[in-house]
């Protein structure tokens, strides 16, 4: 932070505790910092319904028995798992886990304040039901430069190894995954429109929410990397009104 001007010095104002309201609701806690808040009816409300139509965790992660089994369970982290883990975790997984698969949603402190203290006030639940985690499910390895290779790490789980959209984690979810080698459909998405949906995830191109964001995750090289091995699993190209001239 910037030195106080001379009138503040002689005002006698602490810059620095002035701001900390403000900076602690802008930045969210410091690493390490995380405490839970008790929720109210609402909130908790808010939280779940945030959970299961707007952000993408239940396409990797269970919940009362809905949801993906990439990740471990979301119903038992109470007592499981420190607070401060489970904030950063979902505030920055790369940083807080490296290796770990798990891509970072893009969040707003207020909401990643108010899904974490949900998460971590929720009573343990019973053992989901419908599949347990397959071996190496949710593993950690470093993100490849191949692009097969980061394909087989960030996307076959849901949509197959070969792109057939039979990943084991496709079962447990609401919407089968797109069949990236069927070509009679994907001849008919642009590359730009896939490059965003890998960007940006599945709520914001009005597919499946649990369809995660990779924008904050993997460079625009990376993303571009992907789009060109969907072609090579399709054996097709992109519509011809999208071609760039």
């Amino acid at each position: 932070m910037t030195e106080p001007s001379p009138l503040l010095k002689l005002a006698g104002v602490n810059v620095t505790a002035a701001l900390a309201p403000f900076l602690a609701l802008v930045l969210g806690p410091t690493p390490g910092s995380f405490v839970p808040r008790p929720l109210s009816r609402f909130q908790i409300q808010k939280a779940e319904w945030l959970l299961r139509h707007r952000l993408p965790c239940l396409g990797c992660h269970e919940l009362d028995g809905d949801g993906g089994r990439i990740g471990p369970s979301l119903g038992a982290l109470q007592g499981q798992r420190p607070a401060t883990y489970v904030y950063d975790m979902i505030r920055d997984p790369a940083r807080t886990a490296p290796g770990t698969i798990m891509p970072r949603v893009p969040m707003d402190t207020a909401t990643l304040a108010l899904v974490a203290s949900y998460l971590l006030e929720r009573h343990p639940a019973s053992p989901a039901s419908g599949g347990e985690r397959p071996p190496g499910a949710g593993a950690r390895s470093p993100i490849p430069a191949d692009p097969a290779a980061l394909y087989q790490r960030s996307c076959a789980p849901c949509h197959g190894p070969r792109g057939a959209g039979d990943g084991y984690n496709a079962p447990f979810l609401p919407v089968r995954p797109t069949a990236h080698a069927d070509s009679a459909y994907m001849s008919t998405r642009s590359d730009d429109e896939l490059f965003d949906t890998i960007f940006a995830g599945g709520y914001v191109m009005n597919r499946s929410n649990r369809m995660p964001a990779f924008g904050e995750t993997l460079s625009r090289a990376q993303i571009w990397a992907l789009v060109h091995y969907l072609r090579t699993l399709c054996r097709c190209a992109e519509p011809a009104w999208a071609v760039h001239s």
